[in-house]
């Protein structure tokens, strides 16, 4: 008897990755929708990273694909799933191009002084005054501004003006500043999607005038929060303390700010995800422990969902409180989800509501996936709840293992120290791009921090807001105190440690970007296929792969100028630099201070040799030579207008160098090679230039593009000199003070 077997049929190539693909993705069921939001922030990036407004006539395409993406994921997942992928890209593209499209276009504010009306929307205290924020403002007689603006008064000001209050005053007013280099941050464009119009000072008293204007919703409490706050605990305390209740930081002293920024504890000051936790979890706590007190309601009443939906109703007066801000909605979006999760009995730790949450914020303010509070915040989670998927299955072990208050006090010890590291692995590279900080002992510092705000700071912060209405609310707001100075102890303390905080170079943009997609991939896939994301986390934070720091960097107002050498980083600067712009550079250069271009003679090597009329520059041999042409500073008093470049030093100049910059305008311009100049920086902004065998030069508008943040090209003229000095040397120049 013999047995004949039919030939199988051998799969096209196509039939073939098909099936290799379906059993790849086989174990990552549950996985692929969370990557949706993945694809809806790439395609609001992609909006951000064009150079000019796109159309919408492709946009109309995201529906149907929409539609045909649901219909094949029943049958064909992971074809549905691709589709489902290019659609949120294009919503994401979409919703940002949009939200830019019904903005009222950036403000034109007049160079001179002004008589500022407008209604008080919010008060925020400094350490060397009160700022507001003024609503529906007016220029003297003129229409409403579609814009809000920031008036910083004087400290002698008697007023003290309310949210709500209509107000008059004499300011000086300048437009949000342009990004201190090509790629830094791009404060035009936050202050574009914020609504802002400009920030200034007041140069005389400010006047209230009768009647109320409208305020936002709790905007009077937390002013009178952050007053009584102020009154009961003195000093940095204070405002640390008022910053944890209101989300107002602005009055908090600087040398505060760096040591809660270098100790690892900058993120208590933030009112975000752990704050919201607490206050929702003491209001769980408290309320059902009193249902479950009383045996009547106990008997009668689940007190879990009762309580869940309490915490989320204190959740919310917490994000009104605390002026509603993106951080604290997106919170609230994912504190809701975790309710919601309780009350249905499903798993509140898991990416999907994440996910939801993140999409919810980009669809509502998709800018703030530029931000650094988007980015660390989501990480955080992110990395928080892949480590209790890969690790409650040890805890469980470990605490059958270890039974007793010993094991659940290891356990909580434990868990302290793991949150504080995934939570600072998660947050380390996207604090490297913005700040270009390391905080080293992090989990030391949160170790000791974070407990004590969890359970004396905000508990004791809590109860003084239901002790407001009575007077009583110093009853708690002492111990607060306590516990805020014990935090500033902890902050300086780990701050002081050798290399606390090293400055190390910013990581690029696209660096960035290919790190952040390698988490994502780490953390949202299963097996072994995750274990891919770390080369392309590791690629993304390799230093000098997708960047090197620029040669030169001339500020936008051409009063500063910057040179890299082996040895260090020189500055030329002239009087009226700005300081903000100075502080921004060494962190892009990642330096700790810069050194003095000589008056006479050689620096660096030789790759600076200086006269007192130019500075010869070459960094590196085979490299292209730049002259810096000096100019000398008028004397104190004299008239404010340019002073003109020595013709000797220009002609010298012109026949031996590739780049000539200055100041000041050059003229008569050299026939070869690229010059830098008064009028360069006039229309486009700060400048960027790479010596190599040829000349490379970026321009900040050339970086950012025509977008409708960046204002337009100047009409040609003759740019106004710039002031020597500060209008008021004791007055924060209105630019910096809006950074």
């Amino acid at each position: 008897m013999s047995i004949s077997l039919a030939p199988v049929p051998r799969l096209s190539l196509p039939a073939r990755l098909g099936a290799w693909a379906q059993g790849l993705l086989a174990p990552q069921k549950g996985r692929l929708a969370p990557w949706l939001a993945v694809a809806l922030g790439v395609g609001v990036l992609a909006y951000f990273q064009r150079a000019q407004e796109p159309g919408f006539g492709l946009l109309w395409l995201m529906p149907p694909l929409a539609a045909i993406a649901f219909a094949f994921g029943r049958r064909h997942a992971l074809a549905g799933w691709a589709l489902g992928m290019l659609a949120a890209g294009m919503l994401g593209f979409g919703a940002a191009a949009w939200q830019a499209a019904r903005l009222p276009p950036p403000l034109q504010l007049p160079a001179t002084q002004v008589i500022l009306q407008g209604e008080v929307a919010e008060v925020q205290r400094l350490p060397e005054g009160i700022r507001l924020t003024l609503a529906n403002p007016r220029l003297g007689e003129g229409e409403v501004l579609p814009r809000t603006l920031r008036v910083r008064l004087r400290t002698d000001d008697p007023a003290i003006p309310r949210p709500g209050d209509a107000l008059r005053v004499r300011a000086l007013l300048r437009e949000p500043g342009a990004p201190s280099f090509p790629g830094a941050w791009d404060f035009q464009r936050s202050a574009f999607f914020a609504g802002q119009g400009g920030s200034g000072f007041a140069l005389g008293p400010a006047e209230i005038l009768p009647g109320a204007g409208s305020a936002p919703p709790l905007a009077g409490l937390r002013a009178d929060l952050d007053a009584r706050v102020a009154a009961a605990i003195p000093g940095a305390a204070g405002a640390v303390a008022a910053a944890l209740l209101t989300g107002t930081q602005s009055a908090i002293p600087p040398a505060e700010m760096v040591a809660m920024r270098d100790s690892g504890l900058a993120h208590l000051l933030s009112v975000s995800g752990l704050h919201m936790a607490i206050v929702m979890g003491v209001v769980f706590g408290a309320l059902r422990i009193l249902l479950a007190a009383v045996p009547f309601v106990a008997l009668r009443l689940n007190g879990k969902p009762v309580a869940a939906v309490a915490a989320l109703a204190a959740g919310f007066f917490y994000m009104v409180l605390t002026g509603s801000q993106v951080p604290m909605q997106r919170c609230f979006a994912m504190a809701a989800l975790v309710t919601l999760a309780l009350l249905t009995g499903r798993r509140a730790l898991a990416l999907r509501p994440i996910a939801l949450a993140a999409a919810a914020v980009l669809l509502v303010a998709p800018a703030e996936i530029l931000g650094p509070s988007f980015q660390m915040s989501f990480a955080a989670v992110l990395a928080l709840i892949a480590g209790h998927e890969a690790w409650r299955g040890r805890l469980a072990r470990f605490r059958q293992d270890h039974p007793g208050p010993v094991g659940r006090f290891a356990v909580i010890l434990l868990g302290l120290m793991v949150t504080s590291a995934l939570a600072g692995a998660a947050t380390a590279p996207f604090g490297l791009h913005h700040f270009g900080r390391l905080q080293l002992y992090g989990i030391a510092a949160n170790a000791l921090a974070v407990p004590l705000t969890s359970f004396l700071v905000m508990p004791a912060g809590l109860v003084a807001m239901l002790l407001l209405p009575l007077g009583l609310e110093d009853l708690a707001l002492v111990p607060m105190g306590w516990g805020v100075e014990g935090i500033l102890a902890i902050a300086r303390a780990v701050a002081a440690w050798p290399g606390a905080a090293p400055a190390l170079p910013p990581i690029p943009s696209l660096g960035l970007a290919l790190a952040a997609f390698g988490f994502c991939w780490l953390c949202l896939w299963r097996a072994r296929l995750r274990l891919l994301g770390l080369p392309m986390i590791l690629a993304g934070l390799t230093p000098g792969l997708w960047a090197s720091p620029p040669d030169l960097l001339i500020s936008a107002e051409g009063r500063m100028v910057a040179l890299r050498t082996e040895q260090g980083v020189y500055l030329h600067q002239m009087p009226g630099a700005s300081a903000f712009t100075r502080e921004a550079w060494a962190r892009h250069f990642a330096i700790a201070g810069f050194l003095p271009l000589p008056e006479q003679g050689e620096a660096a090597g030789g790759a600076i040799a200086c006269t007192p009329a130019a500075c010869r520059f070459q960094p590196r041999e085979g490299a292209v030579t730049a002259v810096l042409l000096r100019t000398p500073a008028p004397p104190r008093g004299a008239p404010r207008r340019g002073v003109p470049i020595d013709p000797a030093a220009l002609a010298e100049a012109c026949g031996q160098a590739g780049l000539l910059v200055a100041s000041e305008p050059i003229r008569p311009r050299c026939a070869h090679g690229v010059s830098i100049d008064r009028f360069t920086v006039w229309r486009d902004g700060a400048q960027a230039v790479w010596l190599e065998a040829g000349v490379r030069v970026v321009s900040d508008r050339a970086w950012r593009g025509e977008r409708p943040w960046v204002p337009p090209i100047p009409i040609p003229g003759r740019p106004e000199p710039l002031p020597l000095a500060p209008v008021d040397p004791g007055i924060v120049s209105p630019r910096a003070a809006d950074r």
